[in-house]
């Protein structure tokens, strides 16, 4: 009699099998950007990522999108992500309500460069939705105030409506240890503060560029003007870093979506020092 066949052992999971969780929270930034608390109660340790890493968010039934965490690295308990309603993916997230289920993979990519900077100064500079990608960088050094130098914080928005965290900022500027400067491109007679572009901020910002590591998130236009100025201040190429959060599909380097050259963005980025990709940003549609 033939032996019964020992048990076929169980599939791994896939990598692309999203985790279901569900929306515990959501707070309106903007009119069309929005903060997503993402139930991680049902995890031993929480969800633990590195600031600057992202995660790849699915609406189910719609598709997936990456999105990088807002949130606070040293509170695992809560997952947050800032999200601007741009396409079909992140417009149906918009529409979704609290106790809404998510799928998420992740977290992915390279994070800021925190330990390279430990004991330096740091310059944080973001426009438009950039400061979502560098909050959790900001808490990080926060939390770790004493290891860094002078820290600065540059934000631009294009109307005080579109500024993010709002009542966050307000908290900012009144600590001692963090200077916090803030423009927008327009505004009204009731906006007390600058006017004008985010490098245009860069030199009321306190820092020694012989010693200063700056992280910039924000549109490439925006990157361009701000390495601009940096370099007029002495800041050089090795000492820059960039967010280059560009469309991806996988997250993983398979599809190609997120290919700048050499580099997938997923796998080398999305934080990549500007000397790797100096020459490629002034190529055209790249």
């Amino acid at each position: 009699m033939t032996p019964p066949l020992p048990p076929m052992p169980a599939p791994l999971p896939s990598p692309f099998a999203p985790e279901p969780l569900r929306i515990a929270r959501i707070r309106q930034e903007t009119d069309d950007t929005f903060t997503l608390h993402l139930d991680v109660s049902g995890r031993k340790d929480g969800f633990r990522f590195a600031p600057g890493q992202f995660n790849m968010l699915y609406v189910f039934g719609v598709g997936e999108v990456a999105i990088s965490i807002s949130g606070d690295p040293e509170r695992p308990e809560a997952l947050v992500h800032t999200v601007r309603a741009v396409g079909a993916v992140t417009r149906a997230m918009q529409e979704l309500g609290r106790g809404a289920m998510l799928g998420v993979r992740g977290p992915y990519g390279v994070p800021w460069p925190l330990a390279e900077a430990r004991g330096k100064d740091v310059l944080l500079v973001t426009g438009g939705v950039g400061l979502a990608p560098l909050r959790p960088a900001l808490y990080y050094l926060l939390h770790h105030r004493k290891e860094y130098g002078q820290v600065a914080l540059l934000v631009g928005a294009r109307t005080p409506e579109n500024l993010l965290y709002r009542q966050e900022l307000e908290r900012w500027r009144k600590r001692r240890d963090l200077q916090v400067l803030v423009t927008v491109d327009r505004a009204g007679p009731e906006w007390t503060g600058d006017v004008g572009v985010v490098p245009a901020l860069v030199p009321l910002a306190r820092f020694d560029p012989a010693r200063t590591i700056a992280m910039v998130c924000g549109p490439e236009v925006m990157l361009r003007f701000t390495v601009r100025e940096l370099h007029r201040h002495g800041v050089t190429d090795e000492q820059i870093h960039f967010s280059m959060e560009r469309n991806m599909k996988c997250a993983m380097g398979l599809c190609g979506r997120c290919q700048f050259g050499p580099d997938f963005i997923c796998k080398d980025g999305p934080v990549l020092r500007y000397d790797r990709i100096r020459d490629r940003l002034m190529v055209r549609e790249l």
